[in-house]
């Protein structure tokens, strides 16, 4: 197993430099229970850093480490090696838990906001507010064409390109 805590940098500093521009607000959900939040999440789909490229049978995997903090082990397959990066989720104030300021390195901050959440926590939107990287996520690492198409709509209708969209491969043995 590698680790990409070089690349993590890079793709937080970007997505720093980004959230600093201005851009009209993007709404996020009214809600995330936390205790629901956490667990493993399967990528299905994205607008995704550059360092995701080549990476296939991607995972997002959170953990609660205290209040109001999350750890993250996001994980991937590039060229039959397991690559993942570990990160803390802080939750921002006042948001009622659907804005993450997600930290790969210190001091360096990446805004991480929940914009779509099903009911039952089986999928979720996510994505920064200069509508540059937002990543569909799953429990399971294959959704349902119709669902998908829909949140794909949803994700058009934020401000986001989704000409940009990849889907993500799940033809792996899971990383991590």
């Amino acid at each position: 197993m590698r680790s990409n805590y070089s690349g993590a940098l890079c793709v937080l500093l970007a997505i720093a430099a980004i959230s600093c521009a201005s851009y009209p607000p993007l709404d996020v959900v009214p809600r995330v229970e936390i205790d629901r939040y956490v667990g493993k999440w399967y990528e299905i789909a994205s607008i995704p850093v550059s360092q995701q490229e080549g990476c296939s049978c991607t995972t997002a995997e959170y953990s609660v480490l205290e209040q109001d903090v999350l750890k993250v082990v996001n994980a991937c397959n590039k060229g039959g090696e397991t690559d993942q990066a570990e990160a803390k989720a802080y939750v921002v104030p006042n948001s009622n838990n659907a804005k993450l300021r997600v930290q790969f390195f210190w001091p360096f901050r990446g805004d991480y906001w929940i914009l779509e959440l099903d009911d039952d926590y089986r999928w979720a939107v996510v994505g920064v507010p200069s509508r540059k990287y937002v990543w569909v996520l799953a429990r399971s690492p294959h959704m349902d064409e119709q669902t998908l198409q829909i949140l794909f709509e949803r994700i058009a209708a934020k401000g986001f390109d989704i000409t940009k969209m990849q889907r993500t491969v799940h033809d792996c043995s899971e990383p991590g």
